[in-house]
């Protein structure tokens, strides 16, 4: 099976591979199989979008483990650089690259500027001549910048930083994992510091690793097919003094950036995607680092984790490489019929709405029954009692209490953050009756075939029949995929 190096790049990167994550978890996929690879790249390690992002993919891959990727939901494998090693000794088993020497310390202290010629500290000073604001709010040069908060929107200084990616285990890992069938995709924000700067260091380490020794795949690195998602501005901050972070400058930033692009990166990228929102909806909390930067999740992310599944399933032949140069680099947007403040699966374009309404409202219909049903029809309907069984014991073990449950939870909470956020995504109606929870849809009912739990847990035991599983686990994955299947198309219409 193919793989996909995902580089997934500060916090933009963090919350896109969540959302990537969640949708996943529901089903959606690339028509041919790819084992995904996520390496998150971001100095930051306190940043708690980053943390509960590694939190939600450890829980996907324990589900997995005790599935496999044959049952509906969980179809497509997450796995670490150091699981595919197989070796426990220099790499992090998580989903993060380590960046060496930037905890606790200040940028003048990574160059070493104290030891410096006079002529050199005279460059580092030009070159890093502007100021920033520390959490204090005191007035200090960029050279004094505490990294392990990420770079502040500075992308000068995490290029620098950044650069050392090439000589990291992690890169040398990559590169001597990296086969000809395989991808590389780079997901980075274009207005901040750690995404802007690490995009095309990271893209540039990759087709230039023909040039750097004891890299056995480096020419196949150099014609690698590589696409990449480029954020564009899409929320809103605060204005405080206070703070380094100034929404003002995102425009102009992005704008130097896009022509630095437009010369150097775009005849790189065999497919580049991009995405914005101008919207200007409920501000964020301007958080340059130090209070962990948690923000809403927020649709722009949802459908920039589709550009992640749309290059997998670019066929090979579009992405040839000769020199380390595309034959035919494309770019693309994600484009919506209505730019409503709240966006529903029918504002999506057909082949988006058809690729992602069924697997989003099965997940739905899934966390719905769990949070509403579950525990009034284990060993009472006949989908929990006939073997191998989902009874008590199966509620409280691990599997379902620490995997299945937590999962669950954390997806029902990028829903309600999504929804509460501007522009809103809010296809479902989350508090409402079985029959009306999406939107656009109405649920059929009957004088003999009522849409209520009761005839959910029909459902369950009708696609039961016949069916045979290794494990209670395997059972319940698979038969809540199908059951969910069911019921959207015989009661919601879907498919039709």
């Amino acid at each position: 099976m193919p793989r996909l190096f995902l580089f997934a790049i500060g916090g933009t990167g963090s919350r896109v591979l969540k959302s990537l994550t969640m949708l996943l978890a529901a089903g959606a996929k690339s028509r041919d199989p790819f084992e995904i690879v996520p390496i998150i790249i971001d100095p930051h390690k306190s940043n708690e979008d980053l943390k509960r992002t590694v939190r939600l993919m450890e829980n996907y891959q324990s589900i997995v483990e005790k599935v496999g990727i044959e049952n509906g939901f969980f179809t497509t494998k997450l796995t670490t650089l150091n699981n595919l090693r197989h070796a426990d000794d220099t790499l992090s088993s998580s989903f993060t690259l380590g960046l060496q020497q930037v905890a606790n310390k200040k940028f003048s202290e990574y160059i070493a500027y104290n030891q410096l010629e006079e002529e050199n500290k005279a460059l580092a000073n030009v070159l890093f001549s502007g100021s920033s604001i520390d959490k204090h709010g005191a007035t200090s040069s960029l050279l004094d910048i505490q990294m392990d908060i990420g770079f502040v929107g500075n992308p000068n200084i995490g290029s620098v930083v950044l650069n050392q990616f090439k000589d990291s285990e992690e890169f040398k890992t990559f590169a001597s994992l990296y086969q000809q069938d395989d991808r590389i995709f780079i997901i980075s924000s274009i207005f901040g510091g750690t995404g802007a700067a690490g995009f095309p260091t990271i893209l540039k380490n990759i087709r230039d690793a023909v040039h750097l020794p004891d890299i056995q795949s480096r020419g196949i690195l150099q014609n690698a097919r590589i696409g990449a998602l480029t954020v564009l501005p899409y929320f809103n901050i605060k204005q405080e003094k206070k703070s380094p972070i100034n929404k003002a400058d995102f425009i102009g930033k992005t704008k130097a950036a896009l022509y630095y692009y437009m010369d150097n990166v775009n005849d790189s990228v065999n497919a580049m995607y991009y995405l914005s929102d101008d919207y200007n909806g409920q501000p964020y909390q301007n958080d340059p680092g130090d209070r962990g930067q948690k923000n809403d999740a927020h649709f722009i992310e949802m459908a920039a984790a589709t550009a992640i599944i749309d290059f997998m399933d670019i066929p090979d032949d579009q992405l040839k490489c000769h020199g380390g140069r595309p034959d035919r680099p494309v770019s693309k947007e994600f484009g919506v019929r209505k730019k409503d403040a709240t966006i529903r699966f029918d504002n999506f374009e057909d082949e988006t709405e058809m690729a992602y309404s069924m697997p989003l409202s099965q997940f739905m219909l899934f966390n719905k029954f769990l949070d509403e049903e579950f525990s009034n029809a284990i060993s009472v309907q006949t989908w929990s009692v006939d073997l191998p069984k989902i009874d008590e014991r199966f509620k409280e073990g691990t599997f379902f209490r620490s995997n299945i449950q937590e999962f669950n939870a954390m997806f029902a909470e990028w829903l309600k953050e999504m929804e509460r956020n501007e522009r809103s995504f809010a296809p479902f109606h989350t508090n409402a009756l079985l029959p009306s929870v999406i939107h656009g849809k109405s649920g059929k009912s009957s004088l003999f075939s009522k849409l209520d739990m009761a005839h959910f847990n029909h459902v369950l035991s009708r696609t039961l029949k016949g069916q045979t599983y290794a494990s209670s686990e395997q059972k319940f994955i698979h038969l809540f995929y199908n059951g969910t299947r069911d019921l959207l198309i015989s009661k919601f219409g879907y498919g039709k």
